[in-house]
């Protein structure tokens, strides 16, 4: 995984610690987790969106079925 063994995992763990304390992890993985989550939601979407009304494509094809 990158190049990277237990006991650099282990060292980088303990700075985030330091660095953050342990309270705060949870939020950090929860905001990592949906940021995460909303790129994906992103990249899945389409790229062009529809925003034509419903009412006026349902009126469109009364008319046409009329003429």
């Amino acid at each position: 995984m990158f190049g990277l063994g237990m006991q650099e995992l282990m060292i980088i763990l303990v700075i985030v610690i330091v660095l953050f304390g342990a309270k705060n992890l949870p939020q950090i993985g929860k905001g990592i987790g949906e940021a995460i989550k909303n790129f994906k939601k992103a990249t899945n979407e389409p790229d062009s969106i529809d925003v034509t009304p419903k009412k006026e494509t349902a009126e469109k094809t009364e008319s046409e079925k009329k003429a």
